[in-house]
């Protein structure tokens, strides 16, 4: 009979087509151009880093109230000619900090310090473009991964707020006696800029492993220290926002002595301003009180959370808490040389890139935590 079998047939010898399973059905459909992505996600990161380089800078040199008003297009565009030169050092010439700080100001002086805050603000407008291409040019390609397309808007989303907030900062120091911008204001849109930057590096670390991998990898993760260094992230993201508040009011170069402040542990006259809550805002010996406290504090968390990553069977997580302990005991350095050197420019900036060290290796090694690597039985990472 013509449909029948023989009893001893090899059955797997002619396969119909279609019928044979394909391997990698878990990635099926949602790969997309995953390292692109990556890269282009890179890109922006790197960007964005400088990006708060330069806005720290912008701090350091008192620039960030140059340019009076906000023209997120038209703004683009630097003073061409002398008359637009005059009109602009006409506009900082009301402001408060001018009137109060700067009154002595020529236009050569004026120029240096606006180039550093139309720098901050064009590199700003470079990082929209950026993710714009980005995002618009994979959409339209229909390679962004599956699931994924929400996580890159959601950046973009999160960059216009910035922006937004950032303008917030700035009006804040153009009314009433304000010499700079507010201090809590700088603290939300610094902390902002490292969220935008812990999503960064969390996409980065997820996209450089196939889908599949991922899965398999969350079936062992280490609960315990992926909550501690949760813990730990929340704990370093506090200390980045009083460390803000340092900035913003210059308490760093108000108590230059260490480990005492004014030769005691507490600051003198903590809360002369009234009302009460306002020393914890723009009291300069409170704020970096506060801000080495809670650094004596993240310290010795980060050493009880190193002591549970070494105890991981697995190499590459302990690497990565290794790589933690090593950059959180350099920030200490960098912090205490910071305060003893009246925080200089240069040491005052790598400190700031060293805190942006730190967070994306704990956001790291949280990943090794949520994701281990394969290891060979010789414990091999691969």
């Amino acid at each position: 009979m013509a449909g029948q079998r023989k009893l001893f047939e090899e059955v797997a010898a002619e396969a119909p087509k279609g019928t044979q399973p394909a391997g990698g059905m878990i990635d099926r459909g949602r790969g997309g151009a995953r390292g692109a992505i990556r890269i282009w996600l890179m890109v922006i990161f790197a960007l964005v880093m400088a990006m708060i380089v330069v806005g720290g800078l912008t701090r350091l040199t008192d620039s960030g109230l140059s340019i009076t008003e906000w023209k997120p297009v038209t703004g683009a565009l630097p003073p061409m000619d002398a008359a637009h030169w005059e009109e602009e050092f006409t506009l900082y010439q009301q402001s408060p900090q001018y009137r109060l700080m700067n009154n002595q100001m020529t236009l050569s002086e004026f120029k240096s310090i606006y180039w550093w805050e139309w720098g901050h603000r064009q590199l700003g407008r470079v990082i929209g473009l950026v993710w714009a291409l980005g995002f618009f040019g994979f959409l339209v390609a229909r390679k962004i991964p599956t699931g994924w397309t929400p996580r890159l808007l959601g950046l973009g989303v999160l960059g216009g707020l910035q922006g937004a907030i950032g303008w917030w900062m700035v009006s804040s120091g153009l009314t009433g006696d304000m010499v700079s911008v507010a201090s809590y204001r700088l603290a939300i849109h610094l902390g902002l800029a490292f969220i935008i930057l812990g999503f960064i590096a969390w996409y980065v670390f997820a996209l450089g492993r196939p889908e599949r991998e991922l899965m398999q990898a969350r079936r062992g993760r280490e609960a315990k220290l992926f909550s501690m260094s949760t813990g730990l992230m929340h704990f370093a993201f506090l200390q980045i926002l009083l460390g803000a508040l340092v900035a913003g009011i210059d308490a760093g170069r108000s108590y230059t002595d260490w480990p005492l402040m004014a030769g005691g542990f507490f600051p003198p006259q903590p809360f002369d301003l009234v009302p009460v809550w306002r020393n914890f805002f723009e009291d300069p010996g409170l704020v970096q009180f506060m801000h080495r406290m809670a650094g004596y504090l993240l310290f010795i968390f980060g050493v009880v959370t190193w002591l549970r990553g070494r105890k991981s069977a697995n190499s590459d997580t302990r690497f990565r808490f290794n790589a933690v302990m090593a950059m959180l005991l350099l920030q200490v350095v960098l912090g205490i040389t910071t305060v003893l050197y009246v925080a200089q420019l240069h040491i005052a900036i790598t400190h700031q890139i060293g805190a942006v060290v730190l967070w994306v290796l704990i956001i790291r090694a949280r990943f090794g935590a949520q994701y281990p690597k394969t290891q060979s039985i010789r414990g091999t990472a691969r």
